[in-house]
């Protein structure tokens, strides 16, 4: 059986309007669905499977960092693809590229900054990339202004070695008015130096890369920076290291001195979007594969946070402060990343259940106090009423005379705990005080009529 609506007089709300109900309906059904549109967002998919990576010409150093890289990520489910290049110039162009899909990639220092792309930030500076100046002839420099009116290979178009060696010699005052300069392939400069095509070459490139290290065989003589001091606090971006008195050949003494040389640091560069676990797991590998010492750098000096270029990533600054995440230290790539999300989600529904929790016994107590506060709110108005009227009929009389009964026969059936039988009592008492007057009312009404 439908519950009936109490009987109160003076209180009684009007019934819902149809009107009314359709709004409210309506509201309850956005409110719906923005819930659900937050559910869903939260729990789609955190990362994917994937990263696209900008590298650098198939068999260079970038290229073999990538797939050493792609070996680790293979750990814990995630594919890198590998993407050539003509070098960091690309590299960064496809980057800043808002609607491209490469997500990350490593960018030579001094090829350019974050000012010109804001939404690109830097992951790690993972090693030093050594220049190389050889040259060929029978003098021996030490200084790039001593190669005025030579001919000079600067590297290819698009890479970082180009703009790099094109700034060194600019700044040493050697342009294309006062020398011959040439863009040619590693291989090819080498090749031209041999042939003596070329006085001098830049080339760029780690101890054991296959052609510094036929570079360092060859008879060819290495320029020593004498001025790398001045060099370096011109151009933030690099770096002075030492190759050391006999690290090409012990035996043969090559160097037979230590040969002071410029290095710009790789970094690995993503866009902000990529997502915080997927960095993590990049700083892992980073870790991995770039921590072991050479002869320019001791062991663990390699990744690092020492950018200039770029802004660091707010996941870099916790890795090398505390490391990885809690539950990615402990669980699985995948199971650790899926419960940030789902946590991610439920900590707003805990708050709010803890909230519920701690008002249950409050909202408890006002519904079974609500239960009684109806028929004082109607008492409260009956009683206004039998002040505010001195000189009542008898019809009036009988109307407060029934009112006040069904309010007491009403409080007599009101179903509520044992604990607030004392506000029961309470309710009862003014339903006596009030039945009082409408009692003294009446009496003088019989000996004063109307």
């Amino acid at each position: 059986m439908p519950k009936r609506p109490l009987p109160l007089h003076r209180t009684q709300k009007p019934p819902m309007t149809p009107k009314r109900m359709r709004r409210l309906m309506l509201l309850g059904s956005l409110v719906l669905l923005v819930v659900c549109w937050f559910v869903l967002t939260m729990l789609k998919p955190a990362t994917q499977g994937k990263i696209v990576i900008t590298t650098g010409a198939p068999g260079g150093i970038y290229n073999n960092f990538a797939e050493r890289y792609a070996q680790i990520l293979k750990r814990d489910g995630i594919t890198l693809d590998i993407r050539s290049s003509s070098g960091s110039v690309e590299n960064f162009d496809r980057l800043r590229n808002e609607d491209s899909e490469f997500q990350v990639g490593f960018i030579q220092s001094g090829t350019t900054d974050a000012t010109e792309a804001p939404g690109l930030q830097a992951i790690a500076a993972i090693s030093y990339e050594p220049i190389w100046v050889f040259y060929q002839g029978r003098g021996d420099y030490d200084r790039l202004g001593q190669l005025k009116g030579k001919r000079i290979s600067l590297g290819v178009p698009g890479s970082g070695l180009r703009i790099t060696a094109n700034d060194l010699l600019t700044e040493n005052g050697i342009t294309s008015r006062n020398a011959t300069l040439i863009e040619l392939r590693g291989e090819d400069a080498f090749l031209q130096l041999q042939e003596k095509r070329l006085d001098a070459a830049f080339f760029i490139g780690r101890v054991n890369d296959p052609l510094i290290h036929k570079l360092l065989n060859s008879g060819l003589k290495l320029m020593n920076f004498s001025q790398a001091e001045a060099l370096v606090h011109k151009f933030p971006s690099l770096s002075k290291i030492v190759y050391p008195r006999g690290a090409t050949s012990l035996v043969d003494d090559l160097p037979a001195h230590d040969v002071t040389l410029l290095a710009s640091t790789a970094m690995l560069v993503s866009k902000e979007s990529l997502h915080p676990a997927l960095t993590y797991l990049l700083l892992d590998a980073a870790n991995e594969i770039h921590h072991t010492p050479d002869f320019f750098t001791p062991r663990n000096y390699f990744p690092n946070q020492n950018i200039e270029n770029f802004a660091i990533s707010d996941e870099t600054r916790r890795y090398f402060k505390s490391g990885r995440p809690f539950l990615q230290r402990y669980l699985p790539f995948w199971l650790a990343n899926f419960l940030e999300r789902r946590f991610a989600v439920l900590l707003p529904f805990i708050a709010v259940l803890f909230g519920l929790i701690q008002a249950l016994p409050r909202i408890y107590d006002a519904s079974m106090k609500k239960r009684l506060v109806v028929w004082y709110r109607e008492i409260h108005l009956l009683e206004d009423e039998i002040w505010h009227t001195p000189n009542p009929s008898v019809e009036k009389l009988q109307e407060w005379h029934d009112e006040i009964e069904e309010i007491d026969a009403n409080s007599n059936q009101i179903d509520i705990p044992q604990r607030y039988y004392g506000d029961v009592y309470a309710l009862k008492q003014a339903i006596r005080v009030v039945r009082e007057r409408i009692r003294n009312a009446a009496q003088q009404h019989q000996t004063n009529p109307i």
